[in-house]
């Protein structure tokens, strides 16, 4: 009997599908499908080709922008606008990565340096790395799934992705819209599986590049299990510091903080969670972003008019109010929120100078809840913001480049964003973690890059 997986509303526990699950053999024939595919280079797509189907795919993604708004809102909980967002960044993304395949190119090594290296000529080439596979997160279901897939089809690599359990849906529909491109096949497959098939298929020997987005745990866990050669790309979470000055315009920040700190209901790497306030503007810093958090409207993700959606299961909003009521117990004040609405639905919640040790200080929350401390000397307050050993992106609210240039010097992170809130992100900057955070770079154009390697030619002429 065949294994399968219900995928479930994240709002309303309604079944939305049962899907079957790969087992081992089918999984070893996908795997010797993209081996096949890889080690006979007259089966390789030319660049040309590759640019003609993510082109297609992205004009058959805008036809059915509809239909992919439905599935990624209806699996992964994301309001409407924002799975609307999605959608459409998706569909920039496809873009991206066929405008970079132009951009694709090796370059002349200078020879003749010295004299034993005299009538030669050397120059290097691109090729793809080889088998990919990747294992995705449920919090972006299409988004995601494209800078998996599109990139390395775009770097001519064969993909086997794995998506999350929770929302397989988007990226099948993804892989079936690049079929229907013309996309030959085998070159991208989708692995729905248990967790210990999916080890099995990063750890197997045939694989040339793991892409990861998701938990640290499960991500350096599969990392050292690698085999010897695979190379690796690890996108994990972090803790979002943001350091407000005393000179921070409150007319544009207060939003940008509310929406990067409750945005998909915190459940995004880069979410704002640590928010450092100089003691000399707390006092209207809390009335203002508590104000601003109390209009946010949760519920039916369906609904137009939703801001604040589901956590991706129950079980998540238990451990959230876990962790909320743990920090009050340490001491922290709660401002707002700090109930479940239902089974799903967590408030937005405003937690005042929890203690550095609560959950909610030291680990990912993931979940609707932002944290706010005070400080008097900034050089302080950075040192508390780089703390942890998670390190991704940060922010700084100041008017005086001095201290804003400063300030981004001194935070241990990937990306400091002056002037706006910790989850900004195009396509098209690079964005990963560093230390705890992960490893390798994101987006579109770096992620391509990574996913080929260099092969050098050498050539020696008497007439050279």
């Amino acid at each position: 009997m065949q294994n399968t997986v219900k995928i479930v509303s994240p709002y309303d526990l309604s079944v939305i599908k049962e899907l079957n699950l790969m087992d081992r053999n089918e999984l070893e024939k996908s795997i010797q499908t993209a081996q096949h595919l890889f080690e006979n280079q007259s089966l390789w797509i030319p660049a040309y080709k590759r640019m003609e189907i993510l082109e297609k795919t992205a004009s058959l993604m805008s036809d059915r922008v509809g239909e992919l708004i439905h599935l990624a809102l209806s699996e992964g909980g994301k309001p409407y606008q924002d799975s609307k967002a999605e959608v459409l960044r998706a569909i920039k993304g496809v873009k991206l990565a066929a405008e970079h395949i132009s951009q694709i190119k090796g370059e002349q090594i200078p020879m003749a340096l010295t004299e034993s290296a005299q009538s030669r000529l050397a120059f290097t080439t691109k090729e793809p790395i080889g088998i990919v596979a990747a294992i995705s997160a449920f919090n972006h279901p299409l988004n995601l799934a494209v800078h998996q897939i599109a990139t390395a089809f775009a770097a001519g690599c064969p993909v086997m992705f794995k998506p999350a359990l929770t929302t397989p849906m988007s990226g099948i529909a993804l892989a079936e819209i690049f079929k229907d491109a013309g996309a030959p096949e085998g070159w991208i497959q989708v692995v729905l599986c248990e967790r210990d098939l999916a080890e099995a298929l990063v750890t197997d020997s045939r694989i040339h590049f793991f892409s990861f987005i998701g938990s640290a745990k499960v991500g350096w866990y599969l990392h050292s299990k690698l085999s010897p050669g695979t190379r690796s790309a690890l996108e994990h979470g972090g803790a979002a510091p943001v350091i407000v000055e005393q000179d921070a315009d409150f007319g544009e920040m207060i939003p940008d903080l509310v929406k990067g700190g409750f945005y998909h209901a915190g459940q995004v790497c880069v979410s704002v969670q640590r928010v450092y306030v100089h003691e000399g503007i707390i006092e209207n810093f809390i009335k203002k972003f508590v104000t601003e958090a109390n209009q946010l409207t949760v519920g039916d993700p369906a609904d137009a008019a939703t801001d604040v959606g589901p956590l991706i299961l129950p079980k998540e909003v238990d451990r959230v109010a876990e962790w909320v009521n743990e920090a009050i117990v340490e001491g922290a004040q709660l401002l707002t929120g700090g109930k479940r609405i239902s089974e799903t639905l967590y408030q937005p919640t405003v937690l005042l100078n929890p203690s550095e040790k609560s959950k909610v200080s030291t680990n990912e929350i993931f979940g609707p809840v932002v944290c706010i401390y005070t400080y008097t000397d900034r050089d302080e307050a950075i040192n508390r913001a780089n703390a942890l050993d998670v390190h991704f992106q940060a922010a700084v609210f100041t008017k005086n480049i001095d201290i804003a240039m400063d300030t981004v010097k001194k935070l241990n992170a990937t990306a400091v964003m002056v002037n706006d809130h910790t989850a900004f992100r195009v396509d098209w900057m690079p964005f990963g973690g560093r230390d705890t955070s992960g490893i390798g770079m994101g987006g579109i154009s770096y992620t391509i890059n990574e996913m080929m390697r260099e092969k050098m030619t050498v050539i020696k002429s008497k007439y050279l």
